[in-house]
């Protein structure tokens, strides 16, 4: 690195790009930091339009500044988005000086704007790292935590009521099949039998109360039924051997 005289207001330091320039001093707003220079390359000469490197600075169409040489400390200014200088281009004095654009506190980065065509050809395809750039990305990985969290929240919620679902399926379904196994349970307990032969002593084809009546009459001596239509009365012996007797002396 180039010896840098105390006077000046600036040091080559680490940056988070490699080197940088750091303020030593405060720098009040509009103030010239440093010249940018080195030798002025022809670009209608196909010698000096042959040279390529990152430090070349244009000045118009014909001319342009290379800074490659180790005296030039402003080509360690790096390029910021957001920056605190600015380059004080002046083609017909083939001349280039850093300004400060705000003011610059001691151990604050020195830093301008590159332009366009430099930021697409050298910075984009790898990332500017400037600290406005790095302060945007930080924000776009906080956003996407933050979305992949919600959605893995969302999802959790889903699977979960999903499974409360499924649980309160399984559970109606075993309380139906309690239910019906003890309706069963209960119709056996009533004399209920699927195959339809008796309803609590009743059979349901209509023959059972008959079957029944002659039951009891038949524990029954002395009381006789008998049937017209849909009604019965019950005649006592006495009176059905009287009613014989009648019947006989009518018949001498």
């Amino acid at each position: 690195m180039p010896a840098i005289s105390p006077d000046k207001p600036y040091r080559v330091g680490r940056s988070r790009t490699g080197l940088g320039l750091f303020a030593t001093k405060p720098i009040k707003k509009g103030t010239k930091i440093v010249r940018y220079f080195g030798p002025l390359l022809d670009c209608k000469k196909k010698k000096d339009d042959a040279i390529e490197n990152k430090y070349l600075f244009e000045l118009n169409n014909r001319w342009t500044i290379d800074g490659s040489v180790r005296e030039n400390v402003a080509r360690y200014i790096n390029h910021a988005c957001k920056p605190n200088a600015e380059s004080d281009v002046k083609p017909r004095k083939r001349k280039v000086i850093i300004r400060a654009i705000k003011k610059i506190e001691p151990g604050e980065e020195i830093n301008y704007d590159y332009g366009t065509d430099y930021f697409k050809a050298y910075l984009k395809p790898i990332g500017c790292k400037c600290a406005a750039c790095e302060k945007k990305r930080r924000r776009k990985r906080a956003e996407a935590r933050a979305e992949r969290l919600r959605l893995k929240e969302k999802a959790e919620r889903k699977a979960k009521k999903q499974a409360e679902k499924l649980a309160k399926q399984r559970a109606g379904k075993k309380q139906e099949a309690a239910q019906k196994a003890k309706r069963k349970l209960n119709g056996k307990a009533n004399g209920v039998h699927l195959n339809g032969k008796s309803l609590n002593g009743n059979s349901l084809n209509g023959h059972g109360a008959r079957s029944a009546a002659r039951k009891v009459l038949a524990a029954r001596p002395g009381i006789s039924m008998r049937a017209r239509g849909s009604q019965s009365r019950e005649i006592s012996a006495p009176a059905q051997a009287a009613a014989a007797g009648s019947s006989a002396g009518l018949a001498n």
